[in-house]
């Protein structure tokens, strides 16, 4: 009995990260500059996670928040249409109050807190005595590294900790494992997107999407 509960629990969480990653792409992926933005973005995610297992903080840091966030959150703020979604029939206003991750308002309190943290260093180098007080740019780049790093992860455990409480475990589990492995799986949904965007087209025409609804 509890081999079969344990059976069914993992299809529930496959088929809830599929469903996440899903309601992602059609809900939030329809311009292919953010689309091409996001395969930028992925593959610096990449490099970053490589960085961090070489014990790089510095590049990392960087990588992650500078080159691949900024990317990635452009993409969103500048280019994903705001208007009516006929593909999905679903306004802007519903799709941010239904969004299981950040949505735009939560990603400027995140962004304006990352804004911030480079004056948080510079005025308190040991950041209330959690970090070795490290002297020089370098000691200031790599004190600042470590804490994106850090405001990364308590960003993720957060809000993981606020689904699991508001909805069940699984499905914050299943929303840190998402964003955890967005990287790979961005690079291989929107890897053609740059060639698409270089022929001109603009929006997704979202083919995936209309044929999976007629189905």
């Amino acid at each position: 009995m509890n081999q079969l509960a344990t059976v069914q629990d993992k299809k529930g969480f496959w088929a809830e990260l599929h469903e996440q990653r899903w309601d992602d792409h059609r809900y939030y992926h329809q311009s292919r500059v953010n689309q091409s933005l996001h395969f930028i973005s992925a593959c610096s995610f990449v490099v970053t996670y490589i960085c961090i297992a070489i014990g790089e903080p510095i590049w990392a840091a960087f990588m992650g928040w500078i080159v691949a966030m900024v990317t990635r959150q452009s993409g969103h703020f500048f280019f994903e249409p705001k208007g009516y979604d006929h593909v999905n029939d679903a306004t802007h206003e519903h799709k941010e109050e239904i969004k299981v991750g950040y949505n735009l308002e939560r990603k400027v309190v995140l962004l304006s807190i990352w804004a911030a943290t480079p004056l948080i260093v510079h005025f308190d180098r040991t950041l209330f005595g959690l970090m070795e007080d490290r002297t020089g740019l370098h000691g200031y780049l790599w004190n600042l590294s470590l804490l994106w790093i850090w405001l990364g992860a308590i960003a993720v455990f957060l809000r993981t900790a606020y689904l699991t409480l508001t909805r069940n475990p699984r499905t914050g589990i299943v929303w840190a494992t998402k964003i955890l492995t967005d990287p790979f799986h961005d690079i291989l949904l929107y890897h053609k997107a740059p060639l698409a965007l270089m022929r001109g087209e603009w929006i997704d025409p979202m083919d995936d999407v209309r044929e999976q609804q007629q189905r």
